[in-house]
Formats: structure tokens, sequence, C-alpha cells
């Protein structure tokens, strides 16, 4: 091997990869081409919003957690408000993250979300209100992880500042401790 060649980094999770896009693929293609093979809407909106769906669950549930380190969900309390809880791994292993895997995860993200909302831009042109519904739902849920792994990363990147301010501050306390003990 020659040592000038630049190491390549593969993909760590490929099958993980695999299945947090096809989903996304699937259900862009079978709206896309559904027209030419099915008139019934009820078919096109049910396996579209189907394959949306289990897009929305892979990548929350386990690509998400795999891909980026990153978990959220959204419970509400005692007081009936809506309440966000996020989980992500140590910054040890947080540091370790596959920048390939993570930067597949982000971009079809955003991708997904950026294709049905062109495809319901295109169905608002073509006045197809019945489509509109399906692209609200798909849209929905590509947002819905979109506000929720954004906002678990930012509480992410909260967590390890105070871990690092706090970890700073204890090791300057200690040091100063030590360097005015009393032997």
């Amino acid at each position: 091997m020659d040592p000038n060649q630049p190491v390549v980094e593969n993909y760590s999770n490929p099958t993980t990869c695999f299945f947090h896009v096809i989903f996304k693929f699937l259900a862009l293609v079978f709206y896309i081409l559904s027209a030419l093979f099915f008139d019934s809407f009820v078919i096109i909106f049910v396996v579209t919003v189907l394959l949306a769906a289990l897009d929305f669950w892979v990548v929350k549930n386990v690509s998400g957690r795999i891909l980026v380190g990153l978990r959220w969900w959204n419970e509400i309390n005692d007081l009936g408000e809506s309440v966000w809880k996020f989980e992500c791994l140590d910054q040890e292993s947080l540091a370790r993250m596959n920048k390939k895997d993570s930067w597949l995860f982000w971009w079809t993200l955003y991708f997904a979300a950026v294709a049905w909302l062109v495809l319901g831009i295109f169905s608002l042109i073509r006045f197809q209100a019945d489509y509109l519904l399906v692209i609200g739902v798909c849209l929905t849920l590509s947002i819905a992880n979109i506000v929720g792994f954004t906002k678990c990363r930012k509480d992410a990147k909260k967590q390890l500042q105070a871990f690092a301010s706090q970890t700073i501050a204890s090791r300057f306390s200690s040091t100063l401790q030590s360097a005015f003990s009393v032997v």
C-alpha cells in the first residue's frame, strides 16, 4: 500500500446505512412511479405512507442511534405538556462515530424532506389536492425526524460544553488546592 495514498474511510455500519436510505428511496420512487402502474389513490396513499412510516421508525429508533449516537422521543407530562427527551452516547463514543455514516445520516434526512417539498410544489401547481395529503404526511414524518435529531444534537453539544467546563473547573480547582496545600 502506498503511504502517500489517503486512507479512505468506509461505512462502519453498512447494513444500517442501507436501511436508513432504502425506505426513503422506496417511498419517493413508489410515489413518483405509482401513477404509471396504479389508478387507485388509496393504494398509492397506503403504500407511500407505510414506506414513509417505516422510514420514520427506522431513522428514529435504529439508524439515529447507530449512525450518529442520538435518540429522541416526546412525552406528555402530568400537566399535559409536550416534553422532548434526548439521549446521546458519551462524548468518547461520539468522538469515535464514523464520519461517513454521520454524513449519510444527515444528508439523506434533509434530502428526503426537500424531495417531498418539491413534489408538494408540483402537486400544488397541478391542483392535485389529494396527492398533497400523501406528501403532507410524508413531509411531516421527515420534518419530525429532522427537528427531533437537530434538537438532540444541540442538546448533546450543550452537554459536551457543560462537561468540558466542569472538567476544566475541576482540574483548575484541584491544581489550586495542591499548589496551596500545606505539606
